[in-house]
């Protein structure tokens, strides 16, 4: 039961930066790559490296999310483009470093606090599903990887709906195929846009998860600070 009253039935995950700890894999991963390339010869320090990548690959997210590109372009040009930045023109590089990164990443484990705990508790009591803008080679490896493939009846992603968060395609399939309602489903996300704003404006209630205490002045049904609360709503 919500404290809003709803009763729901069907709880929706973002996953990325939600429960899978994406922030601080994503750095385990960039070291290991930074080493085996021998990157410090192109850009003296891991903080460079790591930063410069980090700027581009959001603007090419959003490129990807809006629909301006492709993922196989996005996959390596992030990685191009980064080390164009510091005078390597080299995209069979940019190639390598970028099938490693879909290899690495996935097998990393951080997962935010009370992960598991949370997941345990909330299956006992409601059919749990993921909704990912991730791509799903990477996702599916991330899940059992880090055994959270246990909790989730069905994962939906973007490449399988044919859109990406917020678009309301991907709440109305996600919905659709376990035969939900509206009324008896919620949203929880990290991304005020891609996961809040989305599902708000498809007409799910939402829960934001805001470990960082972003401020905003969204209406929100919910807002978290840690996965454990979601044992005071739900």
């Amino acid at each position: 039961m919500a404290q809003n009253g709803k009763q729901y039935k069907h709880i929706y995950f973002d996953l990325d930066r939600t429960i899978w700890d994406f922030d601080q894999n994503a750095q385990d991963t960039f070291h290991d790559i930074y080493d085996k390339y021998e990157l410090e010869s192109i850009f003296s320090n891991y903080d460079n490296f790591y930063n410069t990548y980090v700027h581009h690959n959001e603007i090419l997210w959003k490129m990807y999310r809006d629909g301006k590109i492709e993922k196989k372009l996005l996959s390596y040009k992030r990685f191009a483009i980064t080390l164009e930045e510091f005078g390597v023109n080299d995209e069979k590089l940019a190639k390598r470093i970028a099938q490693d990164y879909i290899t690495i990443s996935p097998t990393k484990k951080r997962l935010f606090p009370f992960a598991h705990e949370t997941l345990d508790y909330l299956q006992k009591k409601y059919k749990l599903y993921i909704i990912t803008n991730g791509f799903n080679e990477v996702q599916f490896t991330k899940l059992k990887n880090s055994k959270l493939d246990q909790y989730f009846s069905k994962v939906f992603t973007s490449e399988d709906a044919g859109a990406q968060k917020p678009n309301s395609i991907i709440f109305e399939n996600a919905l659709n195929t376990v035969n939900a309602i509206k009324e008896e489903s919620v949203m929880i996300g990290d991304d005020l846009e891609a996961d809040i704003l989305g599902a708000r404006n498809f007409g799910l209630d939402q829960i934001f998860f805001n470990p960082f205490k972003k401020v905003h002045n969204e209406e929100i049904t919910h807002e978290i600070e840690t996965l454990k609360d979601l044992q005071e709503i739900l």
